[in-house]
């Protein structure tokens, strides 16, 4: 009798993704990826085709992979898919030479020039702003024993904390919550509402940019704002175009806010619903550590971080990701999501373990891409954190979890509400 083969094991049927089933628990269906088609050709909603990069291994290749452009003139799609790549609105807008969609040596120059105001000494130097607007935030709703901690906080801290740093004057700083707010809504508002919140964002920033040009000194004053030191390095021989300066702006306000309201509002969510691991934080902070927050917010960003796909790539050349050939012109996205729930890099993945020390996620990206805001990002949302876990330590849900609903979109993961419930504060009084 002779050994036959054994027959291969059947595949199961690829799931179905971008339903809003999906977008509820993308999780099991990036299992299967990585297990079964860890570099996938897929059709996006918006109908263009792209490569999804799942595993961990092959994202932080891809993330650094210099055949993957950022320029989206790299796309050799059809001429009608080309315009449904990056940010809705910006193209039209002229705001496309910003870090997102450049590379070297383009890239290199103004990542230069904007990394000033992120370092970590601006940083700290910016965080009793945080702490001061986190704590009016919670003062505004701890009276009422209930909130939407999405519209009521996650969002408006980093929208007013991004405007301070740029220098946007507190008495327009309303109006940019309003288009923030539009923004995001990723096809929750009106028709063609995302791409007039851009326009208007653009001309305003335009406005602001040559209004302080005109209105600039000649010496720079410590903790100068983050635009007026753009249009100084421009003024001095860095070649910044008022296109490159608003398209900065731009980018630095989009990408420098949503991030963080997902942070905060995944963050809360994930707190709540992990008691175990919330009480073992309201310890520590009660005991005066700051330990398990920083390591803990490093395990949030892993967990069910802001940025569920790097944004958009395009292949300069073939390239090989994976084992899997990848042709010239091809868009492809790393899922930083999947990547980071790898088993193959992270011990028992799924599981939230705030104390978790090996932790080289890729929740900000990697490479010379990597998030240029992080810094600020992470400060936001452990003192955001800290204040809401400190002043609010009763704080539970307000709906059971199958009701909660995310917002569509391909880039980012978050929240539509989070409505929560609290013991009644003082304000001051509860202050910690």
């Amino acid at each position: 009798m002779t050994n036959q083969p054994l027959p291969a094991r059947p595949v199961p049927d690829a799931p179905e993704l971008f339903t809003w089933e999906f977008a509820t628990d993308p999780y099991p269906a990036y299992a299967w990826l990585r297990e079964h088609a860890p570099v996938h050709r897929t059709t996006l909603p918006s109908g263009v085709e792209a490569w999804l990069v799942t595993r961990y291994v092959d994202a932080k290749q891809a993330l650094a992979e210099p055949r993957l452009s950022k320029n989206p003139a790299h796309h050799d799609g059809p001429a009608h898919a080309k315009g449904k790549t990056g940010i809705p609105g910006e193209r039209k807008a002229e705001l496309m030479t910003h870090l997102l969609n450049i590379d070297p040596p383009d890239h290199t120059r103004l990542r230069r020039l904007v990394s000033k105001a992120f370092t970590p000494r601006r940083v700290a130097e910016f965080a009793s702003r945080v702490q001061e607007l986190t704590d009016q935030l919670i003062d505004q709703i701890a009276l009422e024993g209930s909130a939407d901690l999405i519209h009521d906080f996650a969002f408006p801290l980093p929208i007013y904390a991004i405007c301070d740093l740029l220098g946007v004057p507190r008495e327009d700083q309303d109006d940019f919550r309003d288009w923030a707010g539009m923004m995001i809504r990723h096809g929750g508002g009106p028709r063609g509402g995302v791409a007039r919140s851009v326009k208007k964002m653009r001309g305003y920033l335009a406005e602001l940019i040559h209004r302080k040009r005109e209105a600039l000194p000649e010496e720079a004053a410590p903790g100068e704002d983050l635009i007026s030191g753009l249009i100084r390095a421009s003024d001095h021989g860095e070649h910044l175009t008022e296109n490159e300066a608003a398209a900065m702006a731009f980018i630095l306000l989009f990408a420098g806010f949503e991030t963080t309201v997902n942070l905060i509002g995944n963050g809360t969510y994930a707190l709540l619903t992990h008691s175990d691991q919330r009480a073992r934080l309201q310890q520590s902070l009660a005991a005066g550590e700051r330990g398990l927050l920083e390591t803990g917010i490093e395990e949030l960003l892993r967990y069910d971080g802001p940025v569920e796909l790097a944004t958009w790539r395009y292949a300069t050349r073939p390239v090989s990701i994976g084992g899997q050939d990848i042709a010239a012109g091809d868009p492809v996205l790393v899922v930083l999501a999947a990547a980071d729930r790898d088993p193959e890099r992270f011990a028992d993945p799924d599981t939230l373990d705030l104390s978790r020390r090996d932790n080289q996620h890729l929740g900000y990206g990697h490479g010379i891409h990597y998030c240029l805001g992080a810094p600020l990002a992470r400060l936001e949302g452990q003192t955001a954190l800290a204040t809401l876990l400190t002043r609010l330590p009763d704080l539970r849900l307000a709906v059971e979890p199958a009701e909660l609903r995310w917002r569509g979109g391909l880039i980012m993961r978050g929240l539509r509400t989070l409505p929560v419930e609290f013991t009644p504060r003082d304000r001051l009084g509860s202050r910690g």
